[in-house]
């Protein structure tokens, strides 16, 4: 090769070198270049995800949680969940009855229904119908919750949740499943204790429901909706005490309950509600929710009533509840006024039972209850908690104010007896006063009237045939077959002495009535309409 070729050549070698190299150079600049950016990208990230709080910074955050789940842990051993088998009650198959009754083709009743010769009446086919019926006779199963409150195995829980029990397990916090044994039940308190073969048992004591107040925490646990949630524990605070119950359908059960926003939802019934001190301060029981789910509202018989109840269902399988024999209401700012009364504080007796503890005592229809063997009577509820846990036999002082005057009754407390149900019913007559600025009609308190609506001979006053949506009657409670016994406390015999009172009473002012209603008196206060209606 000439030198000019080689020279050539090394000149295009040495440019090929010399590019090559630069595009070496370029494609590690671009290299690290990226590299910086993806640690920078890193660092940018890093830098953005917050580091965790201090301890100082949450310390009271962490406090509670160490403390509720200390709670948690010393009480949820010894929380049951509660299965039930038992048997429809006897409402429950005449409606199942009827409804299969409805169900059946035209026609076809008068064979298979109950009179029918395939049915359950008549003659031999009777008597098969019947065996038929019973073999048939289905069975309810039902959950519900209960507290371990002895190491032997005693438990707590609800009546309504055991009610007509043929079997009851047990499942325990370690999932042990146990046969369990009834050992007694008292409706009254909707209280039961049921009882498992066992000893060394985990077991809380009860604590003191009478200490407990409004903002105080404390702990539901129970089993929600059956075995799916069982140990569940929610937390809340005490939103109020010594509630009465509304949906009682007997005005002598003893109210006091406590009222929390702790979850209870259904399947909690029995369930323990506890305060910080991992005591049992209460029995979950119910709820009040339109749904049927809890709703921030949730109820606890409290462990002033359910303590010694349980003991004499241990005791005894039964429990002996005092008497007196008397309607109440309490005190208010409304009606304070027409007692003479300084404060709302205290009991009004709206009815004495005839041939009860209280008449014999003495005990009047308008007499205020404002202690109780020398403690000041709050209100109703809480004197018919104190006098449900006195023993028959037992004999107790009542401070009354009459009229003005303190008068002191020595009671001997009687024995509840539940009484028989009493329905009334719609009635009206031709001669019956007009609705009137009160919203109501009323008639006179006849034989006829006094039999449909189931209204005994003691009773006197005019009866509520009518009540208008709305009205100021509406509104103070008063409905078709009441009884109104007094106006502004003076009696009324008639529905003419009823519109007499009415009438006296001065344009605007509020009247007092004394109210007779399925069994039970109670005072209701009335704000008259103020339009231009006639009548009452």
């Amino acid at each position: 090769m000439s030198e000019v070729t080689n020279e050539l050549v090394g000149k295009v070698v040495e440019k090929v070198g010399k590019k090559r190299l630069s595009v070496s150079a370029g494609a590690l600049l671009t290299g690290a270049l990226a590299v910086s950016l993806f640690f920078h990208e890193g660092s940018v990230r890093a830098a953005s995800v917050a580091s965790p709080l201090d301890d100082n910074s949450v310390a009271a955050l962490t406090a509670l949680d160490n403390a509720v789940e200390s709670v948690a842990a010393r009480v949820s051993p010894a929380v049951v969940n509660v299965q039930v088998t038992s048997k429809g009650s006897d409402e429950e198959q005449e409606s199942m009855q009827r409804g299969q009754e409805q169900a059946l083709p035209p026609g076809f009743a008068q064979f298979f229904g109950p009179g029918g010769p395939f049915g359950s009446g008549g003659g031999q086919g009777q008597g098969q119908g019947r065996r038929m019926q019973i073999q048939q006779q289905p069975l309810e199963r039902g959950v519900g919750s209960g507290v371990i409150i002895s190491p032997d195995g005693y438990i707590v829980t609800n009546n309504h949740v055991v009610d007509g029990a043929v079997q009851v397990k047990v499942t325990l916090n370690d999932r042990r499943v146990m046969d369990a044994k009834v050992i007694g039940t008292d409706k009254l308190t909707d209280l039961a204790v049921i009882k498992i073969d066992g000893h060394d048992l985990p077991s809380i004591g009860w604590g003191d429901s009478t200490r407990l107040k409004p903002g105080q925490t404390v702990l539901a646990f129970g089993s929600p909706f059956g075995m799916s949630f069982q140990d569940t524990v929610t937390r809340g605070i005490v939103s109020a005490v010594n509630r009465q119950n509304p949906y009682s359908d007997d005005a002598r059960k003893p109210g006091g309950f406590i009222q929390t926003d702790a979850a209870i939802n259904p399947g909690n019934s029995g369930g323990a509600l506890v305060n910080a001190h991992g005591e049992l301060v209460g029995i979950n029981t119910f709820i009040i929710s339109n749904s049927g789910s809890f709703a921030g509202a949730g109820f606890a018989i409290p462990a002033q009533i359910a303590k010694a109840t349980t003991e004499q269902l241990i005791a005894h399988g039964t429990v002996h509840h005092g008497y007196l024999g008397i309607g109440m209401n309490d005190v208010t700012p409304e009606n304070a006024q027409f007692f003479n009364l300084k404060d709302a504080t205290g009991a009004i007796v709206a009815q004495v039972v005839p041939d009860s503890p209280a008449s014999r005592a003495g005990l009047k229809s308008g007499d205020v209850i404002d202690q109780l063997n020398g403690q000041k009577v709050v209100n109703s509820s809480a004197l018919q908690v104190a006098v449900s846990q006195d023993q028959p036999g037992e004999t107790i002082a009542l401070g009354i104010l009459r009229d003005g005057r303190q008068v002191t009754l020595n009671v001997k407390v009687g024995e509840y007896q539940k009484p028989g149900a009493q329905v009334a019913e719609n009635g009206s007559g031709p001669g019956a006063a007009n609705t009137g600025k009160l919203g109501l009609s009323v008639d006179d308190l006849n034989a006829e009237a006094r039999q449909q609506l189931n209204v005994p001979d003691s009773v006197k006053g005019a009866a509520v045939a009518e009540v208008r949506p709305g009205s100021p009657a509406d509104d103070a409670g008063l409905a078709p077959g009441d009884v109104v016994v007094e106006v502004n406390r003076h009696a009324v015999a008639s529905a003419e002495q009823f519109a007499g009172a009415v009438h006296a009473n001065p344009a605007g002012k509020d009247l007092l009535l004394l109210v007779w209603s399925k069994g039970n008196a109670s005072y209701r206060v009335v704000h008259p309409g103020q339009g231009g209606q006639s009548g009452m």
